[in-house]
């Protein structure tokens, strides 16, 4: 019976980290919106809104850190339980990076306020942004369905981001070399667009960890990347 008891409770407390992942979760979807909302609409005060909230997803993958660390302090878990243990701080890590990245376009969206447009570029940026929040959602329901199909398509929608970013980036160069008055704002959008591309990283990183928690193996780690304004040693 009182093994039976600490089962109980080793799953309650369990739920309720994996409810904290939730929550953060649909934090980190709503500020990746709001910031390439705040873009497009050059909205200053949306932006101040993304970047104060990101204190509470801060908040919150230091309350899943103190929780899990808990968790295995006093509850022991076995092999199994410990992955999972183990995936949710790897996912909440991943969140609170998603959460930073959305919170640095905020910033620059706030310097790009009295910068003229430049061409549909911060439409296409939000469309970029909604295909990462996309992904993000699906990504968070394989985890919570147990679902390592969902997760291997998250990961090879990657592509179709850094399709979209390396589109991006051959825009600004087209546009600083047209008319020199569009370097500074192009350095901007060019630094938010390779935010959305780091964003869809995380992400991937996520359904990453989804796919070994379900099937125990890793994926390809050696998948290409698409962007191709990146070099590696």
């Amino acid at each position: 019976m009182a093994q039976q008891h600490i089962t109980s409770v080793y799953d309650r407390e369990l739920e309720a980290i994996q409810a904290h992942i939730m929550k953060m979760g649909g934090l980190v979807e709503a500020a990746i919106m709001a910031a390439a909302r705040s873009l497009e609409t050059r909205d200053a005060e949306l932006a101040n809104e993304v970047r104060a909230g990101d204190k509470a997803i801060d908040a919150l993958e230091e309350l899943i850190n103190q929780e899990t660390a808990r968790l295995i302090a006093l509850r022991a878990p076995t092999a199994s339980d410990l992955r999972l243990v183990l995936t949710v701080l790897k996912i909440a890590g991943n969140l609170e990076r998603i959460g930073d990245y959305a919170k640095n376009i905020a910033k620059r969206t706030t310097v790009l306020v009295d910068q003229p447009q430049v061409g549909d570029s911060a439409a296409a940026l939000r469309r970029m942004a909604r295909e990462v929040e996309l992904m993000l959602k699906d990504a968070l329901d394989a985890y919570i369905q147990r679902d390592a199909e969902l997760g291997a398509d998250v990961i090879e929608r990657d592509h179709e981001v850094d399709q979209m970013y390396n589109a991006l980036f051959r825009q600004f160069l087209t546009f600083m070399a047209e008319d020199p008055r569009n370097i500074t704002p192009c350095m901007h959008l060019h630094f938010i667009a390779k935010n959305v591309e780091r964003m869809g990283d995380h992400v991937t990183s996520i359904a990453e960890q989804v796919v070994y928690l379900v099937t125990g193996n890793r994926p390809d780690e050696m998948r290409p990347k698409g962007d191709v304004t990146s070099t590696t040693a």
